[in-house]
């Protein structure tokens, strides 16, 4: 066959059995969506190394601009972007706000793709 990748499903059967197990399993289709976007979330550069920081430790927008050599209004533009998506919360104390994860899964998704990608 010319011209067909080696991986192209040249069958007209349908797995009925595994089709239904796996459908059976699949989350609601909003579900996919929130997922995509948190991936989104995940995707730029910047929000990483924010990301990053704030699993080392809680660090204020002054801090994040230092150590990523951006404006303190860029890093307030991507800590918003991390605090509408849940994966950053904030704390107030007296004039200076501290940031930090929502929760230890960014932890845990970042040690998964280190592991992975040193693979």
């Amino acid at each position: 066959m010319k011209g067909k990748s080696q991986f192209f499903c040249d069958c007209d059967v349908i797995h009925e059995d595994v089709v239904k197990r796996v459908n059976l399993s699949m989350p609601e289709s909003d579900d996919f969506y929130k997922l995509a976007n948190l991936y989104k979330m995940f995707s730029d550069f910047t929000r990483i190394k924010i990301l990053w920081a704030l699993s080392c430790e809680q660090m204020c927008v002054c801090d994040l601009a230092v150590l990523t050599g951006m404006t303190k209004s860029a890093v307030s533009h991507q800590l918003k972007l991390l605090r509408l998506s849940n994966l950053v919360k904030y704390e107030k104390q007296g004039k200076i706000v501290y940031y930090s994860l929502a929760d230890d899964h960014v932890k845990d998704i970042f040690e998964k793709g280190v592991e992975h990608i040193n693979e």
